[in-house]
């Protein structure tokens, strides 16, 4: 009985939810607002995309990576010490298996990433607004609808004080979360400069023939600068909410993300400068004395004394990444086969240092010291898989038009960024962040599939 009252209610969803796509895009938009909400959307969609696409699911290889990951999770927790705490972990990265592979069928197009990243960026926008008033106009609030439908926590000053943290409860995850956004709307601005560029050459063009044949080419549509403008003000903003979270995970990612895009355009000058500026800072903040002080007559101290902790100059030993690294690392070698258990380092840490610490802010230690290193060398696999056919997409397939090219290395960025900033963070326990990941991962991983399917479809 049960049983046939859970099929209907499947099949009532599978009939009306025929536009899976949008709502996920409508949860992309309110996840910084609220989680819940976007929780419950993604994982409706992501039920719908399974119920329907059960079978092309299963066929993926990479799947089957992430199913053999799932068990080696699911006997590390059986071995913890403290089992119910580990299974708990265990939903900081199975339903995002699932979210994934459901994800990685539902995108498909070059167009779908347009959308997700335009969705991302606009969403962004009142979460920064929020931190920069948070920060400079003392805003504060503590606002909540039917417990955590819409839950506002906003501390005056910042979190830690000093640091834009917005609606995220921490500087650090707001940066994490402000760096990825930052590199897929400067890929949208750059692709809506690159129109521009194109729209002026096509007027010149169009003048001179006209003065020779006195006629003129068929022109282009028409477009709006609003997206450009917009754009330009987005990148900005956050640029500067980036910069005011004093994170230097953040500004290292940004900083980063730029060289990349200016190395992908061919922007020799902008590389340079950039170089410039990074090493006049770095300089202020390592050099010796002598050589530092040269320097730090331009550079702000705001930058070159976060980069060397004169900021904070009595920070204990323990919180220092490198003791965590360390600590994590000898776990790790104590079990190495199924690790202490999920969430077991907060609690071990603690007993060892004496001070409270949920992470070691590095993922890959993280999961080497509580899963033990088949699991942890299973998931970079994984990892690389993907990153390494979107690479081999990117650059080989004949298959990808010179427009759709930009959209596709931001998100491939924006992996890579991901990546680096879990070497010095762990993003898996605020619940934004985790989903926001995996969505980029999944958009990756559906396009390579779907571009590799119309290549054997048009090899035949």
């Amino acid at each position: 009985m049960l049983g046939a009252s859970l099929n209907k209610v499947f099949d009532y969803f599978k009939s009306r939810w025929q536009y899976s796509w949008n709502y996920s895009l409508w949860a992309l938009f309110i996840f910084p607002l609220s989680p819940l909400v976007g929780a419950v959307t993604i994982g409706l969609v992501s039920l719908i995309t399974w119920l329907k696409q059960a079978r092309k699911i299963s066929r993926r290889p990479l799947n089957w990576g992430f199913a053999l990951l799932s068990v080696l999770l699911i006997v590390s927790a059986g071995f913890a010490q403290d089992k119910t705490t580990a299974f708990l972990g265990l939903f900081n990265l199975l339903p995002f298996f699932l979210l994934f592979a459901a994800h990685s069928v539902l995108i498909q197009t070059f167009a779908q990433l347009r959308q997700m990243a335009w969705i991302l960026v606009i969403g962004s926008m009142p979460v920064i607004i929020i931190g920069l008033g948070q920060l400079f106009l003392g805003w504060s609030l503590k606002f909540e609808i039917l417990w955590i439908v819409l839950a506002w926590t906003i501390r005056p000053g910042g979190n830690p004080p000093g640091r834009i943290a917005s609606l995220f409860l921490h500087a650090n995850t707001f940066a994490a979360y402000l760096a990825i956004i930052f590199i897929l709307a400067l890929g949208l601005w750059l692709e809506q400069w690159a129109w521009g560029m194109g729209h002026w050459a096509w007027g010149i063009e169009k003048r001179q023939r006209r003065d020779l044949f006195n006629n003129s080419p068929s022109s282009p549509t028409p477009r709006s600068p609003l997206p450009f403008i917009f754009l330009t003000i987005a990148v900005i903003i956050n640029f500067i909410a980036l910069i005011f979270t004093n994170s230097r995970n953040g500004w290292a990612i940004a900083i980063f993300a730029c060289l990349a895009y200016a190395l992908y355009q061919g922007w020799r000058i902008l590389v340079g400068g950039v170089a410039a500026i990074v090493s006049s800072v770095l300089l202020a903040a390592f050099a010796p004395l002598p050589v530092a002080q040269i320097f730090r007559r331009v550079v702000p101290a705001f930058f070159w004394a976060r980069l060397n902790d004169d900021m904070y100059p009595d920070r204990p030993v323990a919180l220092m990444r490198k003791t965590q690294w360390e600590f994590a690392w000898s776990l790790a070698q104590q079990h190495p086969w199924t690790g202490w258990g999920l969430r077991s380092f907060s609690d071990l840490y603690k007993a060892k240092m004496q001070i409270p610490l949920g992470h070691p802010h590095n993922l890959f230690l993280m999961l080497s010291a509580e899963t033990g290193f088949p699991s942890a060398f299973l998931f970079c696999g994984l990892l690389a898989w993907i990153l390494i056919t979107g690479i081999q997409l990117l650059q080989n397939s004949k298959y990808i038009n010179t427009k759709d090219r930009l959209i596709f290395f931001s998100y491939l960025l924006a992996f890579v960024g991901w990546i680096l900033l879990n070497m010095v963070d762990v993003t898996l326990f605020d619940f934004r962040l985790n989903a926001l990941s995996w969505l980029i991962l999944a958009a990756i991983c559906g396009v390579v599939h779907h571009c590799h399917e119309q290549e054997r479809l048009a090899s035949r």
